[in-house]
This record gives structure tokens, sequence and C-alpha cells, in this order.
């Protein structure tokens, strides 16, 4: 990992912001600290930041919408920290827009297998971006660097980071049978086991977003046993 490589943390608690800034440190991250929104909003002014970690209970603006904040202005990836544990906790969090979401008190070695993940999940996006900026199904236009989804009638459609996810992944790979596990694996890397009673939800309201009758789906089919399939024909542009 190369030195370059900026983590911004978000958290007022000076003992864990010197433990991760030491233990992150030895691995070779840059590692800056802002204990509020406010010392945060001059932070990102002031250079590049490669990933975000951001606790929730925090003082002033709380992390949820400073992580609302920061996805309405950018692509950075964000690794929510919080003590804050239930599942409706990690649902409420990957809907506003963090990537991954770890529970307190966490171990060191597992946030690092977690920043490495999720920047290992970016780079690759990066990468697929860079050659196919845009996916398209039946009319349907899905604009990856954009993030944003256009329907056959040139209409933007408003899409959660999590519906966004799950419908990158299906276009990705449709055709092909995927487990709901293989759908949150792909959409955030490692997540908690729990989310995956969560993804049937997700995916009724894409459903409802994509689909002509979505109590008939002809492009999301669930496979008994199996998970999902994605049917329609996906071009890359």
């Amino acid at each position: 990992m190369h030195a370059d490589t900026h983590l911004l943390l978000i958290e007022d608690d000076a003992e864990i912001s010197s433990m991760v800034s030491r233990f992150m440190g030895n691995y070779g991250y840059r590692v800056s600290v802002a204990e509020d929104g406010r010392s945060f909003d001059g932070m990102m002014a002031g250079g590049r930041v490669d990933l975000v970690l951001l606790d929730l209970m925090l003082p002033g603006e709380n992390g949820l919408s400073l992580c609302r904040r920061i996805r309405a202005a950018s692509k950075v990836p964000i690794i929510m920290l919080t003590a804050l544990g239930s599942e409706a906790d990690r649902v409420v969090g990957l809907e506003v827009g963090a990537d991954d979401y770890l529970t307190k008190p966490f171990s060191s070695r597992e946030l690092l297998a977690r920043v490495r993940a999720v920047l290992r999940r970016s780079a690759w996006l990066d990468s697929r971006i860079h050659r196919h900026s845009t996916l398209t199904f039946d009319g349907w236009a899905l604009d990856l660097g954009l993030r944003k989804l256009r329907s056959p009638d040139g209409l933007h459609v408003s899409l959660t980071t999590t519906e966004f996810n799950i419908l990158s992944v299906f276009c990705q790979h449709a055709g092909k049978v995927l487990s709901r596990e293989q759908i949150l694996d792909q959409a955030y890397g490692r997540v908690p086991a729990s989310l995956g009673r969560s993804i049937d939800l997700q995916i009724s309201r894409l459903r409802r977003k994509i689909e002509a009758d979505p109590k008939n789906p002809t492009m999301i089919i669930t496979v008994r046993q199996g998970g999902y399939i994605f049917t329609s024909p996906v071009q890359l542009l």
C-alpha cells in the first residue's frame, strides 16, 4: 500500500482516533482526523481523500447527515464506524451512501481488511468506468461514471446507493443466476451477513422503478432456492 493513500477519519473520540491513525499508519496509509462536520469540510476542500471513515455519533451534524452530503458531492468510498449495530441501523447507513459498515468495538485488523476491500472495489469500478461508462438494457441507460439511471423516455430515475450498486451488479452479470450473498459481495465487498435478509426488499424497490409491472417482473427474475437473474441483454457503450 502506498503512503499517498489518504484516509480521512471523522471521529470525536480521541482514543479511537489515535488507535486508528497509528495502526493504519503502520500499514502505509496517510490518516487525517476531523472531529466534526465543520473540520471535515475544511479537510475535504484541502486536497484528495481516497476513503472516509465516518463515525455516526458526532457533535453537531450527525454522521448520517454528513454521509448524505458527501455522497451528493463525491464518489469517495465511505466506511461507517459506529456503536449502532442493529440491522436497521446498518441498512439505513448503506441506504444513505455508505460502502461498508463496521460496528464498534471493532478490531484493527478487521478495519484494515475492510478498508483494503473497499479500496480494491473502488479501483475495479474506476477501471470499468474508464472503459465502459454506460450500460444499456431495454432502452434504459445506466451511467456508471455519473451513477445515474435514464429511462427509455429519457427521464432521470433517482436511485439510492444500494439500488444503484445492485443494478450495476445485475447489469454486469446479466443472464447469470446470482445468490443473495453474491449480490451483496459484488455490491459492497465484505458486509454483515445479516444484511442478506434485506436484499429482497432492496430488489423489490428496484423493480418498482424499472419494471413495467413490478408484481410480474420480466427483467429481475426470482430463482427459487437460487437467488435472482437479470434477463435483459446488456450492452456496454
